[in-house]
């Protein structure tokens, strides 16, 4: 079991056999280089610096020999090792190499997959796809050939026959187009590479190209992917986004090079100097590797900039698969914060498509003496587009932007403001109006309604307040200042049942949650209120005024997008007013008459204990269904 590999270079005398060979970590490279101190070392690209590479043979052979030809000697020598020892003689053989060197290794017993053509083509395409000079694998090949050669005129059409052939067949065809000025590369050759490198049959959104210099020498490219993968946010920590080069050598794809709220994008970094003879946690905290992460971050944010500015409808593509990233990004590292947050588009009471305004075109349509940036969240766009919290604002002219993205809500939240402007939630808390008009004579007026709804909605709210958010609506649900509004609520509900049943902590946090007691604002201005604060002044309020009320408050915490406490509840409310309107009294109930089933008989229940001596159980158990 041999593995042989050759190549026409300058070779190796007998003395440098055994000063490269015969030491321990002595690099031949990293000497060449010092001896070239002051020539171009650009156009030698050499790696291998650190001389203990070679040695790693050992993993998965018993015995190694090199021949090696160099033109400053006749000879042609052979250094050859078991590991324990070496030799170096002068090959029987003579010169068979010409010049240059030729290395056997003699395999072990469970390292014959290094023999397969397939294994050695993935090994090189990984490790070495970029490498100047071609490497050449001996390949089967089928070709077709004429079964009979000799016959001059054959009037019927030959059959084919098929001869497998070897021959060399280089396997590092793709360009490294890294190392070419950017301005020099197309969009249709990065396309082209970018699929390569990925395997992606899309071609990328965007692409920046750049070369980093200074403290250390690199080149970069990153891509963004048309879209992004299904499984991306269960697989995130897993991702390997960028792939390290070290002069066009493979090195490693497990090097964090990006932050997480990044992990997205695709690319490489090739390095022309990087400490390799440390472990990865040593490399992995190298100042080196600090200063790429900061310029990869960098380019990476002016290509967004440059897309957004460039092209609004390929940058609108690029938010609705990665704008959740941005968000991330923006809660998670405050050095970026700023700079993430001015690249988000939202939709908004100004223009209902998505991924239009950004928070610059806010603030430059907001009004005299605004000092919040108003939002609402929701599922969709028409969902809050219905909802009562928008009326007021609405009416008075002010712009809102519509949030429905479920981090949208988290992430305002870990934001401080925006260019000297606050977040303010529509849905939750007090709203300050720039135009606020005064309630006190109005809050005194409505004191006996809003003691009368409190008592009879103890269950719910905490207090009763008179709204500036309504004007059609009668009443509105409103989180404290520190609540969940009722889109948070249902996203928590939502990632509660997925993770109580394992997490106990987590099932008492949202019930503690859900319990707490909202805010009811009321409109003084709508008929609904003003009979009834007419009807509490007289103390005539109708028997059923109660449970019509705790109706309102239910549809109207529908419409605010809080689930309800008891289903149930509702629809027996819903059922007893349509019984009422149509004369129809509570106690009267459905006519059932339904034939119930009939028992099993014994011949079919002495069948089912037969059966289940057999332990055949279809859908759980298939495989002894198979058997059987």
């Amino acid at each position: 079991r041999t593995l042989k590999i050759s190549d026409t270079g300058i070779g190796m005398t007998k003395k440098q056999l055994k000063e490269n060979l015969g030491t321990l970590a002595k690099s031949g490279t990293s000497e060449f280089l010092a001896k070239m101190q002051g020539n171009d070392k650009d156009v030698l690209n050499q790696i291998g610096q650190f001389g203990v590479g070679f040695y790693s043979v050992f993993l998965v052979a018993d015995k190694v020999t090199v021949a090696s030809k160099s033109n400053e000697e006749e000879d042609q020598y052979v250094w050859m090792s078991d590991v324990n020892d070496f030799t170096i003689a002068k090959d029987p053989r003579g010169n068979t190499l010409g010049r240059g060197t030729e290395i056997t290794l003699y395999l072990k017993s469970d390292a014959a997959e290094f023999l397969n053509e397939k294994k050695l083509k993935e090994l090189v395409h990984k490790y070495s796809q970029f490498i100047t000079f071609p490497i050449q694998v001996w390949s089967a090949h089928e070709r077709e050939v004429d079964e009979l050669e000799d016959e001059v005129v054959v009037e019927e059409k030959q059959e084919k026959a098929k001869q497998t052939v070897y021959e060399w067949e280089q396997v590092n065809t793709q360009k490294p187009i890294w190392t070419r000025d950017p301005k020099q590369v197309s969009e249709s050759e990065h396309d082209e590479f970018y699929k390569s490198l990925t395997l992606d049959s899309e071609s990328p959104i965007s692409y920046s190209h750049s070369k980093g210099e200074g403290e250390i020498e690199f080149r970069s490219v990153l891509y963004i992917p048309r879209y992004l993968s299904e499984k991306f946010y269960q697989t995130m920590q897993d991702v390997k986004p960028i792939k390290l080069f070290v002069k066009r050598v493979f090195i490693s794809d497990d090097f964090e090079l990006l932050p997480k709220w990044l992990a997205f994008l695709r690319g490489l970094v090739d390095a022309d100097d990087m400490p390799l003879n440390v472990s990865r946690e040593t490399l992995q905290k190298h100042r080196n590797l600090r200063i790429i992460t900061r310029h990869l971050v960098k380019k990476a944010l002016d290509m967004f900039n440059q897309l957004a500015q460039s092209d609004p409808e390929k940058y609108k593509i690029f938010l609705s698969q990665y704008g959740s990233m941005l968000k991330y990004g923006a809660i998670e590292d405050a050095s970026y914060r700023k700079k993430l947050t001015s690249l988000l588009r939202f939709a908004s009471s100004h223009n209902t498509s998505a991924y239009t305004s950004s928070l610059d075109d806010y603030i430059s349509r907001a009004k005299a003496n605004q000092k919040s940036i108003y939002f609402m969240t929701g599922s969709s766009i028409s969902e809050i587009e219905q909802s009562p919290y928008i009326e007021s604002l609405l009416a008075r002219g002010y712009e809102i932007l519509y949030f429905t993205d479920p981090i949208d809500e988290t992430f305002v939240e870990q934001i401080p403001g925006y260019n000297g402007k606050q977040f303010a939630n529509i849905a939750k808390g007090e709203l300050d109006l720039p135009d606020d008009v005064n309630t006190k004579d109005l809050e005194e007026k409505y004191k006996p309604l809003a003691d009368w709804l409190k008592d009879t909605l103890f269950e719910h709210i905490e207090k009763v307040t008179i709204s500036q958010r309504l004007t059609t609506s009668p009443i509105a649900i409103v989180a404290s200042k520190h609540g969940l509004s009722g889109h948070a609520q249902r996203i928590l509900d939502a990632q509660g049942q997925q993770q109580n049943a394992r997490n106990p902590q987590m099932e008492m946090m949202l019930e503690s949650l859900r319990s707490q007691k909202k805010i009811l604002e009321i409109n003084p201005k709508h008929p609904i209120m003003e009979k009834l604060l007419a009807k509490v002044e007289e103390e005539s309020v109708p028997e059923d005024m109660t449970n019509l009320i705790q109706l309102m408050y239910e549809t109207t915490s529908i419409r605010s997008g809080f689930p309800l406490k008891d289903v149930n509840q509702f629809t027996s409310r819903v059922e007893g007013l349509i019984r009422k309107n149509i004369g129809i009294s509570m106690l009267e109930q459905a006519k059932v008459n339904v034939k119930k089933a009939e028992e099993k008989s014994e011949e079919e229940r002495l069948a089912d204990e037969e059966l289940k001596k057999t332990n055949i159980i279809y859908d759980d158990d298939p495989i002894e269904h198979d058997e059987l």
